[in-house]
């Protein structure tokens, strides 16, 4: 019940945040509660080591008694998912679908790779060298970009409907083409697993194809429902069912829940509330989940700055957070300024698109998660008692906040500009 109590204390926190952010301030909620939450850890930690709060040890068994990695994993990132799938516009996203399906699998690969191998030869220079195979588990999990913290932040800032629909796609879909490889190099680095290339393919199936299907089919069942009942409440009921027992369902199947929530969301938003919605229904839905996405939204990203209070840190990590920044910044333009070569012979783009894609490929608590689940014991450096788990997390969590609070509030010029360049071409935009 401890853990419950403290969830009910910190979403009147975050809620009390983005409210007064509200009356003050101009720069997005998800935002202020990030930067907000880091500043309290931050002081907590201070006040912990002068021995002046001394309630802190208790404050900290309080927080690290919230599985972070669970509670989004395996509770939250159902309800965000279908949220965002929900406001997706499936013809739009059809246009689409080349460069999306590229940049999410492609893309991806070519990151997690060029992150690894730049990490691996970077970090002996350091005095941390790294197998490769961590280096590219750490590749695995922050080259995909995060579908909450892209729609969180980016997409309420309404870019050009091409590129908008390019990174709120992107970020929908690659998770299941990065969880798969982050699967896989997880069990060769911890487990010691001989994968071979069909038992990745299989995987990789089995996951995101199986994924896809079961969101079709949760979809298909739910549109059943509703368009037989004039309940309204009922309406609501078999949507929310989607994201918790179906969710859970999937995770029982093996195959990715994310994806499933994404695909179902879509079906949902464009053929069932289309069809069989009324323009009442229409609003309670839609408020119903605008609602739940903002009080999930506010209470995971106050989470992630409250993860630091249960951080060790060593003065070797600070050289970890100073590379892993411009290293995965770097891979990410490289990663998605090659396929725009490719797609500028057959295509016009805004100018502005492979800067957007980039600037604007945050990452968030999913990448955070992912790092929690590295185990414990790996030592690089036993007399200072660094780990590899401590390497990863550390250098996750710089990524992390700096895309949130960095580039999620320095985007907006470059929004700006697309729209201009947007404005200026569009008498000869002959582009689809």
């Amino acid at each position: 019940m401890d853990t419950y109590y403290s969830l009910c204390y910190l979403a009147a926190l975050a809620m009390l945040i983005a409210y007064v952010n509200s009356r003050i301030g101009s720069v997005q909620s998800t935002i202020t509660i990030t930067a907000a939450s880091i500043v309290l850890s931050l002081l907590l930690i201070l006040l912990g080591e002068t021995k002046l709060f001394q309630a802190f040890p208790r404050l900290i068994e309080s927080i690290s008694a919230i599985n972070f990695q669970n509670l989004l994993l395996h509770g939250m990132l159902g309800f965000l998912l279908f949220a965002g799938g929900l406001g997706i516009n499936l013809k739009h996203l059809a246009a689409q679908r080349t460069e999306i399906a590229v940049l999410a699998l492609f893309s991806t690969l070519i990151s997690s790779f060029l992150v690894a191998s730049l990490l691996w030869w970077i970090l002996p220079w350091v005095g941390l060298p790294l197998d490769f195979i961590y280096c590219l588990l750490f590749g695995a999990l922050i080259s995909p970009t995060d579908p909450i913290a892209v729609l969180a932040i980016v997409k309420k800032m309404q870019a050009p409907q091409q590129i908008s629909i390019q990174v709120e796609g992107e970020s929908l879909f690659n998770d299941g083409f990065g969880l798969v490889m982050f699967v896989s190099v997880f069990g060769i680095a911890f487990t010691h697993q001989e994968l071979s290339g069909s038992a990745i393919a299989w995987l990789f199936l089995h996951e995101a194809g199986g994924g896809i299907v079961y969101g079709l089919l949760l979809g298909l069942a739910a549109n059943y429902l509703i368009k037989h009942t004039d309940d309204d409440s009922l309406e609501l009921l078999v949507s929310l069912s989607i994201p918790t027992a179906g969710f859970v369902f999937a995770e029982y199947l093996g195959v990715s829940g994310a994806l499933a929530m994404v695909v179902a969301g879509i079906y949902i938003g464009n053929i069932t509330r289309e069809k069989y919605f009324t323009q009442a229904s229409k609003q309670s839905f839609d408020h119903l989940w605008h609602v739940l996405e903002e009080f999930l939204n506010n209470l995971l990203f106050l989470l992630i700055g409250l993860v630091l209070v249960g951080f060790v840190f060593h003065i070797e990590d600070m050289w970890l957070m100073l590379l892993a920044i411009p290293l995965v910044l770097l891979s990410r333009l490289i990663s998605v300024g090659l396929p725009f070569l490719g797609f500028s012979l057959v295509k016009s783009y805004n100018p502005m698109s492979v800067a957007i894609l980039t600037w604007g490929g945050l990452r968030g608590g999913l990448a955070l998660a992912m790092a929690m689940s590295v185990p414990t014991g790996v030592m690089i450096l036993p007399e200072k008692n660094i780990d590899v788990r401590e390497i990863i997390l550390v250098m996750t969590y710089a990524v992390v906040v700096f895309s949130i609070l960095v580039q999620g509030s320095s985007i907006v010029p470059l929004i700006n500009r697309a729209k201009n360049l947007e404005l200026s071409r569009a008498p000869s935009n002959k582009e689809s």
